[in-house]
Parts: structure tokens; sequence; C-alpha cells
């Protein structure tokens, strides 16, 4: 069923657990999503970023559209990174039921101007909205933050932003970071800093740039012959106290790029001749499907819808 944003994540947030938010660029991402959320019984949010929509357009928010609204689990369509008032109220036009828009590049008083027009226009169609203080490091398609630009979130701030604004649930800074890169070992993660923010305000609180990159994943990427690096994400121990804390809402979208990435290249690699894309793109799904489904056992949205 199609549902708003916060008819996920407000019973998220009273029940401690996370619900995953995954980005979507194609056919066979989308249904990764929604197939696995159906057999796990869990809700879901299926994300899309401008560039997604740039790539996809109408077309691929009505894949989305269609395959929530025959499931049988809630899923909430939402715009990833909205930069602008423009861009969230076109996500709303194109049937999105939740939209973020991520005004924390201006300073404070800018942030907040921005996120309030939203939320106005939203809530008057019935749209939950995310707005984000604080900046995370890495990069995320258009979004690019140096970390010497980045800064976590504070507390007294956050209260104020939720006060001044009216929005939904919102995206706070805690040491997580855009990409596949997020830091050598175990990149660090204040809990401390969730756990204050998450007392102080009530609504469901967001993590941005939460995949694990999982090694498993990063090996057979580069035994079927792709290049990255020292790659390193987020310890799923990391996510289940943040969740216990308050975060709701988990962003994913590098686990999944990878993860699709694998499944192609290793059926080109093992069957060089092969040329049908539903051979090549339904393994690509499968293993998708398959890190979906760790990553909702670990925040604990199974059997939760």
């Amino acid at each position: 069923m199609l549902v708003t944003g916060n008819d996920i994540l407000i019973p998220a947030r009273a029940g401690k657990y996370g619900v995953g938010s995954f980005n979507t660029n194609n056919m066979e991402i989308t249904e990764a999503i929604i197939h696995t959320a159906e057999k796990l019984r869990s809700p879901v949010m299926v994300q899309m970023s401008e560039g997604a929509i740039k790539y996809g357009g109408q077309d691929l928010a009505n894949i989305v559209i269609d395959l929530a609204t025959r499931a049988t689990v809630p899923v909430a369509l939402h715009l990833d990174h909205g930069s602008s008032y423009e861009s969230a109220l076109n996500a709303i036009r194109m049937g999105f039921t939740s939209v973020m828009i991520d005004a924390s590049h201006h300073d404070f008083a800018g942030n907040v101007a921005e996120t309030r027009r939203v939320v106005e226009a939203a809530h008057a169609m019935g749209i939950s909205v995310e707005a984000e203080i604080g900046r995370l490091g890495g990069i995320e398609e258009h979004i690019v933050v140096d970390e010497k630009d980045a800064f976590l979130t504070d507390p007294a701030e956050a209260v104020q932003f939720i006060e001044q604004t009216g929005t939904d649930y919102l995206a706070i800074a805690i040491g997580t970071s855009h990409g596949a890169f997020k830091g050598k070992g175990r990149p660090y993660i204040d809990h401390a800093r969730i756990e204050k923010i998450a007392g102080m305000t009530g609504i469901p609180l967001v993590a941005h740039g939460s995949s694990g990159v999982p090694q498993e994943i990063v090996e057979r990427f580069r035994a079927a012959g792709g290049e990255i690096g020292d790659a390193a994400g987020i310890a799923d121990e990391d996510l289940q106290r943040a969740t216990g804390f308050g975060i709701a809402k988990v962003n994913v979208d590098t686990d999944l790029r990878l993860a699709s990435t694998v499944g192609i290249r290793e059926v080109l690699q093992a069957t060089p001749k092969e040329f049908d894309p539903r051979k090549i793109l339904g393994r690509a799904r499968d293993v998708m499907a398959q890190v979906i489904e760790h990553k909702m056992g670990v925040l604990g949205s199974v059997g939760k819808a």
C-alpha cells in the first residue's frame, strides 16, 4: 500500500526500530526493494534522487507507485535530497508521498525559511517532509561536501529548527558520510549525540550515508574485475544502537549500487557470450535482494508491517 513517510516512521520511532529508505534508479532495483519488503513483511521507503528523476522521470516514479499500490506492506515514495522548493513541488506533482528539502548548505535562518515553505505546501497536500540540519561529508550525486565543511548536528539547534519549521522528520549529522569510503576501519558514529537529540525532540530522526559496504560484496566486486579502493561502511551494530536511540529512517544507496554491479559483472564474467538482459539484470536484482534482506534484519523492521 502506498502511504506517507509519517505512516511508516512514526511507528518505527515509537517501536525503536529502523526502516530502510533505499534509492532506486530502475525497475530491477525497485522490484528488489518492494518484493523483499513483501517477503519479510517489512515497511519500506523507496527514494529517488533528483538524478534518478532526471534519468527515469515519471516512468520510474510510476513503476514505484504501481508496485507500492499493489503491495500488502506500507511503502512510501520519497524524494531524496531535494535541492529546492520547486524540486519538492515537482516530486509531489509526480505522486511522491514524502519529500526531503535539503537546505543545510544555507545558514540556520535560510534553512528554516526554505524548509518552512516546503512544509506548508506539502502538508496542504497531505505529504510528509524531511529536512536536514548539520552537514555530512562525502559525495552523493550533486551533494559534494568536503570533510572540512562537514559538521555534526547541534541538539539545541535541532530543537529550534523543528519548532520553527514543523518538519516531520529530521536528518542529523552524526558521523556517517555519503559514498563507499566512510573512513578506514570502523567509521565513528556519535551515539551520545543521537540519544541526546532524540530525547530533546520526539520526532523520527534520519541517518543518511548509512550503507554498510559489506566486505563480501566488495571482494566479489574485485573478483569480478571491478576496481575499488579501501571501501568501508557503517557497522551493523552501530545501526542497531542508533535505531534504539531514535533513528527511524536509514538511507541506503551505495550498497545497492555495489550489489547490482556485482551481479552484472559476475554473469558477464562467467558467461561472456551472454547478452540476454533478463539474465544479466535478473542476477543483479537477486544480489540486491540479498543485501536488502540483511539490512532489514539489522534495522529490526522485519515483521513490523
